[in-house]
């Protein structure tokens, strides 16, 4: 059903929530906006390097070629060494919070606070009905939460699809459909800025479409809330797959996040680094959400753009042993098209943040600032430069000319030769573990096979870093609703 919410119940106030979600961070803070994708100097900057690249190029082009191959090995091996750094600290035993059954069903139900879940979605028809039935799913007593389904208002499809599974309907009271009124930026955090103005919960949280949530998982946050101190103000809940077995895409996707959520995400947690937060299952305290100025309707990794902006606060976030199920991509254009949009979304995420950078060293410290470099500009920068190298490497194979041998003189060739082997292998062996840990044997062959998975990662890095320059706050739709029957795997 929709119905008049607190903060959207007058025309006006549906205009003020609008405005606040398209511009109100913009307005309280421009410099934490992505709207500007660089500024003058950051532009200037990037040209000018360029610009003495080309002159070193022209005037002494070997040398120029073999201290540029240099660098990038030099910065292959710091994103390696950090990211196996991450997995060992992931893999303690208290590096993720952990809430058992009981305890979380032993929280009397007058004694939970209320809770809002958002619920963005924009042309996926095809998924509200299972989302109805896991919004259904969650155990938490009904008068407690409000689920707020954010529809596009010009989205007739997705909306007559929420009308007809019966949304208001008798066990559906606590979900409402909220109208997103359309305008540009068309956002997942556009939406839930606007969805925001409606919340009334003390803890909000965010679910995809096509996500199902364990039921006690909201059990569990308020049981970690009350654990941690209060300086935790946002708590990330694991994500998987159910279709993990669909195909060899799914199961190489399926493993990538269980590596992520399940060892370097709570890796990041014990570091006290900056955590770049998945898109969906973070609940946060809403105060602390509103007074940090919520999420960047122009950034297209609003979540990772947030964690950043958690931490420069001075606030933290944590980890919690909770699964929400999504559906991974199986076809590998829509999966190129979702992964190029969170590369393209890290480096703008890098570049809002990075505006101030004495600024962010002194709040986040030199650890914490390095990490969140070599994370968010790392990742997508490694992954593109993989495509010339693993040229260079092929045509060294099948060729070897000899202007190969010379841009990797003993100097780069060997540091070279150790990140192609052992990080590599360092790589694989994460991602073995990770199967091993989680359980998850099926996913043997995606592990010994994930070479192929990077080249994917390469193509979609250098889709994101062009799309960076040619139109930086698009956001590039995912389509949903390819997945195989959800089973839990």
């Amino acid at each position: 059903m929709t119905g008049e919410l607190p903060g959207l119940a007058t025309e006006s106030e549906r205009t003020r929530a609008l405005h606040v979600a398209v511009h109100g961070l913009r307005e309280k803070n421009p410099m934490a906006s992505a709207s500007v994708a660089f500024l003058p100097w950051q532009r200037n900057t990037l040209l000018a390097a360029l610009l003495i690249v080309v002159v070193c190029v022209l005037l002494a082009p070997m040398p120029t070629v073999i201290v540029l191959v240099a660098a990038c090995t030099l910065g292959y091996l710091a994103v390696i060494v950090d990211r196996v750094l991450i997995f060992t600290r992931g893999m303690a035993r208290d590096a993720i919070l952990t809430v058992d059954d009981e305890r979380a069903r032993a929280l009397p139900d007058d004694r939970l606070p209320p809770y809002t879940i958002l619920v963005p979605a924009y042309g996926e028809p095809e998924v509200v009905g299972d989302l109805i039935a896991a919004l259904n799913g969650i155990d938490y007593p009904r008068d407690r939460l409000q689920a707020l389904l954010l529809l596009e208002e010009d989205d007739s499809p997705t909306i007559g699809a929420a009308h007809r599974a019966g949304i208001g309907s008798a066990g559906s009271e606590h979900i409402t459909i909220v109208l997103v009124p359309a305008a540009d930026p068309r956002t997942k955090p556009k939406a839930c800025n606007y969805g925001l103005h409606a919340a009334t919960g003390d803890i909000v949280t965010i679910y995809d479409a096509e996500d199902i949530p364990e039921p006690l998982q909201l059990r569990r946050v308020v049981a970690a809330f009350g654990d941690l101190p209060r300086s935790v103000v946002c708590i990330q809940a694991k994500l998987a797959f159910h279709n993990a077995r669909q195909n060899l895409l799914t199961a190489w996707f399926t493993m990538d996040y269980g590596l992520w959520f399940g060892f370097l995400l709570p890796g990041l947690m014990r570091s006290s680094s900056p955590i770049p937060l998945g898109g969906t299952s973070n609940h946060f305290r809403r105060n602390v959400l509103i007074d940090i100025g919520a999420w960047d309707p122009y950034n297209v990794t609003e979540d990772a753009d947030l964690g950043v902006r958690i931490a420069a606060r001075g606030y933290s976030t944590a980890v919690i042993d909770s699964t929400t199920l999504e559906e991974a991509n199986p076809d590998p254009i829509n999966w190129i098209r979702q992964r190029s949009r969170w590369y393209k979304g890290y480096l703008q995420s890098w570049l809002v943040h990075a505006r101030r950078p004495v600024q962010l060293w002194r709040k986040i410290g030199p650890v914490g600032f390095l990490r969140f470099t070599l994370i968010l500009a790392g990742t997508p920068i490694i992954a593109c430069l993989n495509l010339l190298f693993w040229f260079i490497t092929l045509t060294w194979i099948f060729g070897q000319p000899g202007i190969i041998e010379k841009v990797f003189p003993a100097a780069v060739y060997f540091p070279a030769l150790l990140v192609l082997v052992l990080g590599n292998a360092a790589t694989v062996y994460m991602n073995l573990v990770a199967c091993r840990e989680n359980d998850r044997p099926d996913l043997l062959l995606a592990c010994l096979t994930s070479p192929a998975y990077w080249l994917l990662m390469a193509v979609a890095s250098t889709k994101g870093c062009w799309q960076l320059v040619r139109n930086p706050s698009y956001w590039e739709k995912t389509f949903h609703g390819l997945g195989t029957t959800k089973e839990a795997e």
